[in-house]
């Protein structure tokens, strides 16, 4: 049994990481033991749900991982918690687009079987405020609308007003919060600034969340809604169990089936153990903690390090992860770091397994924004006004150290770069949609492309990786 409550918001901007984030550090400063987990694919939110919990941020996507992995997943993450804050995304019933209510909150939120608080930005209403709530709160009878939250009250006599209008709704009012300049989190093209670009700043921010929400917000009732949830009747999703299924085998997709489903395979052999280096630090923040699992459970060695810092890559690397993050903000830092530059370019020469999504794809290419980068790629990136962003259905178009031609992954993209060529001569994927389109690289041992993938999702593809390091 773990106590849970989903934050959800009837759209965007409405606060739902400020309270989320808030309700999650107040709850660990009285003693509990908090699991942190996000719905969708957003990298950044997590950062902060770390820092107000200290356990690692989570997500929980249905469309990259399947419907069957969110309770297994979220269990995962959970194990040892006291109590679990899921922060919603977008609206409500916002999920995946042209596919219903596919990775929305509200179906994570049934899958979960948790109750709902619903965080509605007050500032332009007033009696109005009744009508919106209902209209949640009676969509979808499956999900449990448990409470609200009033954002961004401007006064006494605002508060009233909302109070009285929701008296007769049948959803009590769980908190109220005022302006308060000191939570904000500042944004940029891609949304909130990283964690690790402001530390010192960033704990300060979520020390404010924790105040104002433990000012403002009935914590007894909150919690004892959590505590309201019923039982999963789901298996924790474990990492090492599904790195042996898929370790030394014959990979299988087995993207939306849960662990007890996964088909078997032949018994892993006896190999060495790669030394895997991930790419970290300021520039590189995103990443989902099931890929370092799935790695390790695979048999592999995973090692961080920061290329804004670090001359050389780990010794004894045999196999390198770069994931995504801001490298056009620190183009002339990752530029100037040129030992690195050459020894990633000497990895890649040497036919060494290399990963690299959206900002790794940047940096392994011969430019960004002018600056010489590790010359790996033939292209040429550059920032760009136009935002890229959705889910893609993912084929695989060559053989990769990642997947088999044929494969099929689910991922996204969410970037304003643009590479050039989009493609090599053996492309990454074959995308499905919005428009059909081949993109990415496959070089020897490298794998680059825009297209983020959560390995929770497609295990076989750290194994495969692991097993091409080895």
């Amino acid at each position: 049994m773990v106590a849970r409550l989903v934050i959800a918001a009837p759209s965007s901007g409405a606060g739902k990481t400020t309270v989320a984030t808030g309700l999650m550090a107040a709850f660990a400063g009285r003693g509990l033991a908090v699991s942190p987990h996000k719905v969708g694919p957003d990298y950044i939110d997590p950062g902060y749900h770390a820092l107000a919990t200290g356990r690692p941020g989570r997500n929980l996507d249905a469309y990259m991982c399947g419907t069957g992995l969110i309770a297994p997943l979220f269990l995962h993450g959970a194990r040892g918690c006291d109590l679990a804050v899921v922060e919603g995304v977008m609206g409500l019933y916002d999920g995946a687009a042209d596919q219903g209510e596919l990775a929305s909150t509200a179906q994570v939120a049934k899958l979960l079987k948790a109750p709902v608080v619903l965080v509605v930005d007050a500032s332009s209403q007033s009696r109005s405020v009744a009508a919106l709530v209902h209209g949640f709160a009676s969509w979808d009878p499956e999900v449990r609308i448990g409470g609200v939250i009033l954002n961004k009250v401007a006064t006494d006599r605002h508060e009233h007003l909302l109070r009285e209008a929701l008296g007769g709704s049948g959803v009590p009012v769980l908190g109220v919060l005022r302006r308060a300049p000191a939570v904000a989190t500042p944004s940029r093209h891609l949304g909130l600034v990283p964690v690790a670009e402001r530390q010192a700043a960033a704990v300060e921010a979520v020390a404010a969340q924790a105040e104002q929400v433990l000012a403002g917000c009935d914590m007894e009732a909150l919690l004892a809604l959590a505590r309201s949830a019923p039982e999963l009747h789901a298996e924790a999703w474990d990492p090492g169990v599904v790195g042996r299924l898929h370790a030394g085998g014959r990979v299988v997709p087995t993207r939306s089936a849960p662990a007890e489903r996964m088909p078997t395979t032949r018994p892993a052999r006896s190999m060495p153990t790669p030394r895997v280096a991930v790419a970290g630090g300021a520039a590189f923040t995103f990443s989902y903690a099931e890929h370092a699992e799935l790695l390790t459970a695979a048999g592999a060695e995973v090692v961080t390090f920061d290329p804004l810092r670090d001359e050389a890559l780990p010794e004894g690397t045999s196999g390198l992860v770069i994931g995504g993050g801001f490298p056009e903000m620190y183009g002339a830092e990752l530029s100037a770091n040129e030992p690195l530059r050459k020894a990633v370019a000497e990895l890649a020469a040497a036919g060494a397994p290399i990963a690299a999504e959206c900002a790794g794809l940047l940096y392994l290419a011969r430019s960004l924004d002018g600056r010489p980068m590790c010359g790996v790629l033939e292209a040429d990136a550059r920032m760009s006004e136009r935002l890229t962003l959705g889910y893609r259905d993912a084929v695989a178009v060559s053989d990769s150290v990642l997947a088999p031609a044929g494969a099929r992954m689910r991922g996204h993209e969410f970037h304003r770069t643009v590479i050039e060529p989009g493609a090599g001569a053996l492309a990454a994927w074959g995308l499905r949609q919005p428009e059909r389109r081949v993109e990415g690289f496959v070089q020897g041992g490298v794998h680059a492309s825009y297209v983020h993938t959560h390995w929770a999702g497609s295990p076989e593809a750290a194994a495969r990786f692991v097993e091409h390091c080895a």
